[in-house]
């Protein structure tokens, strides 16, 4: 049980957390994020990356299944997403929409490294806004 608490138990959990809470399954890594940095303020830094990491690979995963769906016509909802493209996936990480960007980004088939880089910049972001609401920069 020390281990779960010890920096790198808590940097574990938060990636695993993270990973998950950007997938279809239920979850909320800003409540890890922010335990993290407040219990372990010296590890803010790799906690940030992590779980940009973690989420961002959780929101490629979803990604990825969508893209191995068959594509049919273009549904009507999905025509901004076409038209604004990747950087529409900068909004990757806002609850209940963020998971349906990343499944249309990759039904759509739009470019993969350039998702994923806007979903790391919109995550990244985010838990930069949390390390500073725990008052940790």
């Amino acid at each position: 049980m020390d281990y779960l608490f010890s920096a790198d138990g808590s940097l574990f959990a938060l990636f695993l957390a993270s990973f998950l809470s950007a997938t279809l399954l239920p979850g909320g890594s800003e409540v890890v994020l922010f335990a993290v940095v407040r219990q372990h303020p010296d590890q803010t830094v790799a906690a940030l990356g992590l779980a940009t990491l973690g989420n961002t690979l959780g929101g490629m995963s979803t990604y990825l299944l969508a893209r191995l769906l068959p594509q049919r016509e273009l549904p009507a909802r999905l025509s901004a997403l076409k038209r604004y493209g990747t950087a529409v996936l900068f909004f990757s990480w806002t609850p209940v929409i963020g998971d349906a960007l990343c499944a249309a980004a990759g039904w759509l088939r739009l470019n993969w490294v350039a998702s994923m880089a806007w979903m790391a910049l919109g995550k990244f972001g985010r838990y930069v806004a949390v390390a500073a609401g725990a008052g940790l920069l």
